[in-house]
């Protein structure tokens, strides 16, 4: 259990209650693309505005370089939230110490309002005092739901948390207590499956996994940087070169630990990222001058396939190759489809791309626990601080 106190430990009746949410989702043109994030926030609004509080959402979207742009506004989001909540969300813009304030006033009891775009305002990113006082002007009381922001020492997730009595929301305590609770003291066998790009990204998380895992299966662009720490040849492969030291020393950790790190044995390659490219499939060894890996080869998905069979626990951030483009979805599919499969395992997905594969394969549903935030998760894995987290109070 979160030893942070939740919205639950206090009494919210009448009070102005500013609600730090992730409404960072993606929209085509003025439509949300998916509201899957407004949907995860709804527990904690509905609460407090059936409890009688004055709710005041706010959130970033996107990267608008600190001053207003319409193609960042949230507006949109305020039509689905309203439509998503049932209630009448209202929209407020402009000054914080003016009409914003004036309008946070004279809130009734249950309304629910959502400022602009925090990021429109260069004093969020740069933790601004004043920026930090605007906002905790606006309520008596701070809530911090938004999970995949925790891990940032911004004005909305930590210097507003200095200046108010400041809890959790629903969807923060649930994340944190669940990502804890099943990767903390994991049933085994464990498996841990990681994607992505880059080694950088995750050297964090793979230290902290050959310690507790069974098995590390490994694949996407940052396989390139291990198969290379191996002294073979990656042709025209993503690798990180100055990060080939430390995967090398990955790989002795691994065999230190008891930690089977698996990486592919086949790959598919191709000159270039396209869906009318010529593919080949080969060894690890044998990736061609000229050619790139852009996914795991089917013997690889089928000894990756294995493994995940048998886990009791499943961990996985990050695909196994460029599955938005056709000729290179099939690895990632296939590890999709495998988790989504075993029904036996608890299934922990850490947010981002992997989420994103899940939902273009229509596994979704079938897995145990999809994270809202693919970096505060990886943080939280890796056993890092979330200052978002840290500047609540406890219990």
């Amino acid at each position: 259990m979160s030893i942070k106190k939740t919205v639950r430990d206090i009494e919210v009746a009448g009070q102005r209650v500013l609600v730090r949410v992730d409404f960072n989702v993606p929209l085509d043109g003025d439509t949300v693309a998916d509201d899957t994030r407004i949907r995860a926030a709804l527990p904690t609004i509905r609460y407090l505005a059936d409890h009688n509080a004055r709710v005041i959402l706010c959130s970033h979207l996107g990267r608008p370089d600190g001053k207003p742009d319409p193609q960042f506004s949230l507006r949109p989001i305020c039509r689905v939230l309203t439509r998503l909540l049932g209630r009448e969300v209202t929209f407020a813009e402009g000054d914080l110490d003016g009409d914003v304030l004036t309008a946070t006033q004279n809130m009734s009891d249950g309304e629910v309002m959502l400022l602009e775009n925090l990021r429109f305002n260069p004093g969020e990113k740069s933790k601004d005092p004043e920026f930090a006082r605007q906002l905790a002007s606006l309520a008596d009381i701070y809530v911090n739901d938004a999970f995949g922001t925790a891990h940032r020492d911004h004005a909305s997730t930590v210097g507003v948390a200095e200046l108010l009595p400041a809890v959790s929301g629903l969807l923060l305590a649930h994340e944190v207590d669940t990502l804890t609770e099943a990767l903390g003291n994991p049933e085994k066998p464990f498996v841990g499956i990681l994607g992505g790009s880059k080694v950088s990204d995750k050297i964090g998380v793979i230290r902290k996994l050959l310690d507790t895992c069974d098995k590390l299966l490994i694949g996407g662009g940052m396989a390139f940087t291990f198969i290379a720490a191996k002294g073979l040849g990656v042709g025209n492969s993503l690798v990180e070169r100055e990060w080939i030291d430390e995967a090398r020393q990955m790989l002795e950790k691994a065999q230190e630990t008891g930690c089977s790190l698996l990486l592919p044995i086949d790959l598919v390659v191709a000159p270039e990222i396209a869906e009318d490219t010529t593919t080949f499939i080969v060894g690890r060894e044998e990736i061609p001058e000229g050619l790139m890996g852009l996914d795991i080869g089917p013997a690889t998905s089928a000894m990756f396939q294995a493994e995940i069979e048998r886990a009791k626990t499943v961990y996985w951030n990050g695909p196994m190759g460029v599955f938005e483009v056709a000729p290179f979805e099939s690895g990632t599919r296939e590890i999709a489809k495998a988790v989504a499969r075993n029904n036996r395992a608890v299934s922990i997905i850490g947010g981002g791309d992997s989420v994103a594969a899940l939902k273009k394969f229509g596994y979704e549903d079938k897995v145990t626990f999809i994270s809202t935030g693919g970096g505060a998760s990886m943080k939280l894995v890796e056993g890092a601080d979330l200052p978002g987290l840290n500047a609540l109070d406890n219990k």
